[in-house]
């Protein structure tokens, strides 16, 4: 298994391909990848850009973010077989909520889902590894 610290030295840009190709087998958009990251970072084009531009690391990109958006502590789900909700590490917590994003985005999830628009209801993922009790069904 590969040690978080060689995870972080790891460039954003070397990554970002790979979420773009993950999306792009699925239909989905350069454009969406990068909506979702500047949604979550608070980069806008122009610095997110400009992290590319000069490789930083997944550890200085998301320490350098501008604005973290405060909607993403709503992101809940599985990730890599584990609940993004509950990584304790926060590096690796952003890290994740990207990847479970991107997923989303593969799986044909509507933009303003995605981003957590105020207008768009809470989705409930009861198989996605939990109780199906939790969908918030009552039975009976």
């Amino acid at each position: 298994m590969v040690s978080n610290d060689r995870v972080y030295r790891y460039s954003f840009a070397s990554v970002y391909p790979h979420y773009i190709a993950k999306a792009e087998k699925k239909g989905r958009t350069k454009d969406e990848v990068d909506q979702i990251i500047c949604w979550l970072t608070g980069y806008t084009r122009e610095g997110f850009e400009a992290q590319l531009a000069k490789k930083s690391d997944l550890e200085t990109f998301y320490a350098e973010a501008p604005r973290p958006n405060p909607a993403r502590a709503g992101i809940t789900g599985l990730i890599c077989g584990i609940r993004v909700e509950t990584i304790e590490e926060p590096l690796m917590r952003e890290i994740r909520y990207l990847d479970k994003l991107i997923d989303e985005l593969a799986k044909g999830k509507a933009m303003e889902k995605i981003l957590r628009s105020p207008d768009s209801p809470p989705s409930v993922h009861p198989r996605e590894g939990g109780d199906p009790g939790l969908s918030g069904r009552q039975d009976g």
